[in-house]
């Protein structure tokens, strides 16, 4: 893709406002949602696009995640750090890019910005979940007492928030027992 292509399908997918270049070879944009840029390389060989998921600080917990998301479900693009943010980045050879697979890399980054952490947030506790129940089975407990241990320690204030009411108490250990369920015989 040229310079003039980049710029013309910006134009095509965001409001000609929205869209402002910043320099020759790079491009913003800002819309109420999010700021996209997009950068070439000084030989305007390489074309990057990135978009600000959250600071980095905040993603320090989920890095392992972030990584699996990077291997199994990011397709073209990536999670990486950079000056304290997690961005989504793409990253492509000019002379091999075509205006569909650039479409497609914007819709994916725009993506991972609206998911933010919940999917890395989900993966963490599905792991969690996994160990609790791989802990539970070599205790020799069924999925029952395991469920009775975790009302357990809800009951006693081990887990949940001490201000919790007892209606959202009941939901977190409804949707405890509905993911032990699901995940109980693949362990």
């Amino acid at each position: 893709m040229t310079p003039s292509e980049i710029a013309g399908t910006l134009a095509e997918l965001f409001s000609a406002d929205a869209v402002n270049a910043i320099a020759p070879g790079s491009w913003q944009i800002e819309t109420p949602d999010f700021r996209l840029l997009v950068l070439l390389s000084e030989d305007e060989t390489w074309l990057r696009v990135l978009i600000p998921i959250v600071p980095a600080q905040q993603a320090q917990p989920f890095l392992e995640q972030f990584l699996e998301a990077n291997f199994d479900d990011t397709q073209q693009v990536r999670y990486a750090i950079q000056q304290g943010v997690t961005w989504g980045v793409f990253q492509h050879n000019c002379s091999s890019l075509v205006v569909e697979d650039f479409r497609d890399a914007i819709a994916r980054l725009i993506s991972l910005h609206e998911v933010g952490l919940d999917d890395v947030f989900n993966r963490l506790v599905e792991s969690r979940i996994r160990q609790i129940i791989q802990a539970a089975k070599l205790q020799g407990q069924s999925l029952e007492s395991t469920m009775q241990n975790l009302e357990r320690f809800y009951a006693e204030g081990l887990m949940g928030d001490e201000n919790q009411t007892p209606q959202a108490r009941e939901e977190t250990l409804a949707a405890w027992r509905r993911q032990l369920e699901r995940l109980w015989s693949e362990i």
